[in-house]
């Protein structure tokens, strides 16, 4: 293995600082409800009965396109344009964001910090990396929003969502983003997360070092070809396998 020089790091956020202790089906359905209540309760003329589930065929219309073509428009968006066929072209965005904000009330109650993320961050601003987050994510406020509910803001130099920029990793164009941020070389900069595809891959094919944890991956997922850099099966390990990758 070569030894590199890393400075700096990006974190995944989902499955690798946070994760979803309860499964997701029951609380996606309240959420899509709290959702479509909220505008009722506003006196939206819709079908109150259906929207919430007119509303989640629309959103995972809008998944399958944009695993495809890597391109993120938003949650918001996707609320604007279903109820701009309902009737309602012109709603005010204060509204739009407030049926969010009940949407994703909901969704983030049940996302958890990992016991191991303060300390592993804490561990690498000591040691003195520079730290990074990149989320692929359909609404930036949300991120932000979970963010600052585990307290972890402050570790950061950026905070970089698709629904921000328009792109989902593994597309090169988020990773170019991001290094805008710094001075730094590809190979200079490790990013860490959960998913072959978004993660491993994209970093591998930006020229970053990558580092695959494996803690929250689906049972039966494939060792990533060419193999990650390093691969940790939780964040107590990453200030060992930085140090070990940098050759100190």
């Amino acid at each position: 293995m070569s030894k590199r020089s890393i400075q700096a790091v990006i974190f995944d956020l989902g499955n690798t600082l946070m994760y979803a202790p309860n499964p997701w089906p029951p609380i996606v359905a309240q959420a899509d409800r709290a959702l479509a209540d909220f505008l009722c309760a506003k006196g939206l003329d819709i079908d109150c009965d259906r929207f919430h589930d007119q509303f989640r065929q629309r959103l995972q219309d809008y998944y399958d396109r944009r695993d495809k073509d890597l391109y993120e428009t938003s949650y918001l968006f996707v609320l604007h344009e279903l109820l701009a066929e309902k009737g309602h072209p012109s709603l005010p965005e204060p509204l739009l964001r407030g049926a969010l904000d009940a949407l994703f009330a909901v969704t983030q109650a049940n996302w958890v910090l990992e016991e191991d993320a303060l300390p592993a961050l804490a561990a690498l601003e000591r040691a003195g990396y520079r730290l990074g987050l990149i989320s692929n994510a359909g609404d930036n406020q949300d991120v932000f929003q979970l963010v600052d509910k585990f307290g972890i803001e402050g570790f950061f130099d950026f905070i970089l969502t698709s629904a921000a920029c328009g792109y989902r990793k593994p597309h090169p164009r988020i990773f170019e983003l991001a290094l805008a941020h710094w001075q730094l070389r590809p190979g200079d900069i490790a990013m860490v997360g959960d998913t072959v595809e978004a993660d491993v891959k994209g970093a591998q094919r930006f020229g970053m070092t990558s580092i695959w944890i494996t803690r929250r991956c689906t049972p039966g997922t494939e060792q990533p070809v060419p193999a990650p850099d390093a691969v940790i099966p939780s964040l107590a390990e990453l200030p060992q396998a930085l140090k070990s990758l940098s050759g100190s």
